[in-house]
């Protein structure tokens, strides 16, 4: 059903103003037809719903992956493990999370389907799609690394989602980076580590600011970022329990990003 009441009664406002005026006054009220619907949109649908729909897409989505080259080798599945106890799930969530994990490997699984659903529940949320599509690269890279399909069909994941492949590109920079300083912490102390050019432009992504930025820049960009990962505020927009683990985590990756940052900027590295 159409909604004309911001444009009718902006349309009646501007005739005060004369015909231009009119004009002006629909051009307002479209804005708040527009806005209202949005609103509309997003009270529609309970947190609840929201989060139960995230999860299952969440590990149907994960064993999708796994299955594209046409078999999940021991790895996927221990990555798959993984992210279950990274989540802390009780028993019960993770034999449903292994469940999910199988229908995706099933030849009938539609992933156009399983996202548009995805998709339309979290319309205005896009906070909480970033967050599964940072699942799924998690997965992805802890079980083959990206090799073979599994980076193209993330790639398609992104853009059914309406998600640009250079936040794709940040996500993956994120846990590599992570991946990368945990494999330094375990190595003994004075090892050298060849791989730091890489990082810190791995570090800049995460921040999604340029190596340039000056210093306050690169705060406000830090500051940005956490605002958006924000457990709290991710779990407001209906981020199940079993995930917030997994935000924390994200806001721990900002927060390292940020210190290897700075310690590069300080000439202590």
């Amino acid at each position: 059903m159409m909604n004309w009441t911001g444009k009718l009664v902006g349309g009646l406002v501007g005739l005060t103003l004369g015909p231009l005026g009119a004009v002006v006054g629909v051009l307002l009220g479209h804005q708040y037809d527009e806005q209202a619907k949005k609103q509309a949109r997003l009270s529609a649908h309970h947190p609840l719903e929201i989060g139960e729909q995230l999860f299952r897409s969440s590990f149907r989505v994960m064993g999708h992956i796994a299955k594209a080259d046409g078999r999940v080798s021991e790895s996927e599945i221990a990555a798959a493990r993984s992210i279950m106890s990274e989540l802390r799930l009780n028993p019960d969530q993770t034999r449903v999370a292994i469940g999910h994990f199988n229908d995706g490997k099933a030849p009938s699984f539609s992933l156009d389907q399983e996202l548009g659903r995805l998709g339309e529940l979290c319309e205005g949320r896009p906070h909480l799609l970033r967050v599964f599509l940072e699942i799924q690269v998690r997965a992805a890279l802890a079980g083959n690394d990206l090799q073979g399909p599994s980076r193209a069909v993330l790639q398609k994941i992104a853009r059914l989602l309406d998600l640009s492949l250079m936040e794709l590109a940040h996500m993956e920079a994120a846990l590599r980076i992570q991946r990368s300083r945990a494999h330094d912490a375990r190595s003994s102390a004075g090892t050298a580590r060849p791989n730091r050019p890489v990082q810190i432009d791995q570090a800049y992504g995460v921040l999604e600011v340029a190596a340039s930025a000056s210093d306050a820049e690169v705060l406000r960009a830090y500051r940005r970022q956490l605002s958006r990962h924000h457990p709290d505020k991710l779990k407001a927009n209906g981020l199940p329990d079993s995930m917030v683990e997994h935000a924390k985590q994200r806001t721990q990756q900002i927060i390292e990003a940020y210190e290897y940052v700075k310690e590069i900027r300080a000439g202590r590295a």
